[in-house]
């Protein structure tokens, strides 16, 4: 397992929300860059990139920061927000993406899935965001009521092996990792996803290594890092562990 530190960016800062809520939002760096040089710094094997603004008006915004980050970083980095054409796809993979994150358009737009899928194959990551056991759509804007579970089986029938879990309701809010979602998505998943919402502690991780769910394959981290509640390095020293356990 491994983590990923989040650098999520609104206006051309990196941020944190709470529950995905833009009136939420809290500044951390001025220049997402900055996030990203100290999170390899400390010895993160990957990123995870987020452009809030594309996420919420469907459409990339923030092309040159990502261009920059990935221009900079020595680890893979996968982006999201706003990935609802295969311009945008393209754009984001030209600007150094090394996996790209579909979340609305993976379930709305079949045909955009299929050719994103035959053109990367496995940099193709869905984001499944879940708000009560069912997907929330539109950067988090929009509720369903499809259940999770059969979703992301959907999602692996057409091609799908990577994903990422995110839980809404504890994104942000420091209040440890929804062990039950993590459960429900690694009995769905054919491939390897990444769990993301409420770390707060290497405890949390702890946690989730203690699963014991071989298909999970790492764990977004955000506000618990920005707010130093624990390094990069302490961190993938706990996901380390669980290699000597299984």
């Amino acid at each position: 397992m491994i983590l990923l530190p989040a650098v999520d960016i609104r206006g051309g800062q990196a941020v944190r929300l709470q529950q995905g809520a833009f009136d939420s939002e809290q500044v951390y760096d001025a220049d997402p860059l900055d996030a990203a040089r100290r999170w390899v710094a400390d010895g993160a094997r990957a990123l995870h990139v987020v452009d809030l603004d594309g996420a919420r008006s469907g459409e990339p915004a923030n092309v040159e920061h990502v261009r920059r980050i990935c221009s900079e970083a020595t680890v893979p980095v996968q982006v999201g927000g706003g990935l609802r054409t295969i311009d945008a796809i393209h754009r984001t993979i030209d600007a150094g993406a090394t996996r790209i994150v579909l979340g609305t358009a993976a379930y709305r737009d079949v045909d955009l899935l299929d050719t994103a899928l035959a053109e990367y194959g496995d940099r193709v990551v869905v984001s499944v965001d879940v708000r009560d056991g069912m997907l929330a759509a539109s950067g988090w804007t929009e509720q369903t009521e499809l259940p999770v579970g059969p979703v992301i089986e959907r999602l692996g029938a057409r091609g799908v092996h990577r994903f990422v879990y995110s839980s809404i309701a504890r994104d942000g809010m420091l209040e440890g990792p929804d062990l039950e979602g993590v459960s429900t998505a690694a009995a769905a998943v054919r491939g390897t996803f990444v769990y993301s919402g409420g770390v707060a502690s290497v405890d949390d991780l702890r946690a989730l290594v203690e699963l014991r769910q071989v298909n999970l394959g790492g764990v977004i981290v955000g506000k618990a890092l920005y707010e130093q509640r624990f390094s990069v390095a302490d961190g993938q020293a706990v996901l380390d562990a669980r290699k000597d356990d299984i």
